[in-house]
């Protein structure tokens, strides 16, 4: 068996890093083929695990690899507290075109319009996920899968589709794109096959994503407030969602 180091460098150019423990808890939990794992401590990684997850302690314990704590820090750009970093295999664009597209589609999909901030853009995948929803879709430049991005998810890009889509690609379903000039959101009970849009955190929708709106909806918000973070307007629209009892109230 080739050493941790050997493996990681081998498969380093076609995957994603799983950075910390909570990344590969997640990625494990949601079927992510991950081809190597190392830790700096491993007694205590799988301490970790017998706490917060023992549902996938007994994979970690076959997968994680003890490295010397320099060869650790050599692998990450910012070390987690955490100790743990893993390699997983990035789901291929055509299986997430087929999870956007399927039909009946029993929760919606989310569109960041051409977002900016990596973080931003995983913790709207870390709330999608929670929330069930079939996947997030950004258009733009940024990449979805970008490390920062994943590290922002806490792996949790395994539990949904995560795509980059131009505007003429999105998945179909009644388009409803958030804007301050829209309808009030609480007057409209939003379909499971919707697809949510929102802009960028700088100067917000798109003409063209406009243009393609079926509808256009705002937040409550006071006067005088100018904006919620982007994560918040997701989380908040979702929850308007699954309040109305989308997917069965997320189950």
């Amino acid at each position: 068996m080739t050493d941790p180091l050997t493996r990681w460098r081998q498969h380093a150019a076609d995957t994603v890093l799983l950075d910390g423990f909570h990344a590969l808890k997640h990625a494990l939990r949601f079927g992510a083929e991950v081809p190597v794992a190392v830790t700096n401590d491993r007694r205590a990684a799988l301490a970790l695990a017998e706490e917060l997850a023992g549902d996938v302690h007994d994979r970690l314990a076959a997968l994680l690899t003890e490295v010397p704590q320099e060869t650790y820090a050599s692998l990450v750009p910012r070390p987690h507290p955490t100790g743990v970093a893993a390699l997983a295999v990035r789901p291929s664009r055509e299986a997430n075109l087929r999870a956007l597209a399927r039909t009946p589609r029993t929760a919606p999909v989310v569109v960041l319009d051409h977002p900016r901030n990596l973080g931003n853009a995983g913790a709207v995948i870390r709330l999608a996920a929670g929330f069930g929803a079939t996947g997030v879709v950004t258009t733009g430049t940024l990449d979805p899968w970008h490390p920062t991005v994943v590290r922002g998810g806490a792996g949790l890009h395994f539990a949904t589709a995560v795509e980059r889509l131009g505007v003429d690609e999105l998945p179909a379903g009644p388009l409803f794109a958030l804007d301050p000039e829209g309808e009030d959101i609480r007057g409209t009970k939003l379909p499971d096959d919707a697809v949510l849009a929102f802009g960028s955190e700088r100067s917000g929708l798109s003409a063209e994503l406009r243009a393609r709106a079926d509808r256009l909806l705002r937040l409550p918000m006071r006067p005088q407030v100018s904006s919620y973070n982007l994560a918040t307007s997701v989380a908040m629209t979702l929850y308007h969602w699954s309040a109305a009892g989308g997917a069965a109230a997320v189950r």
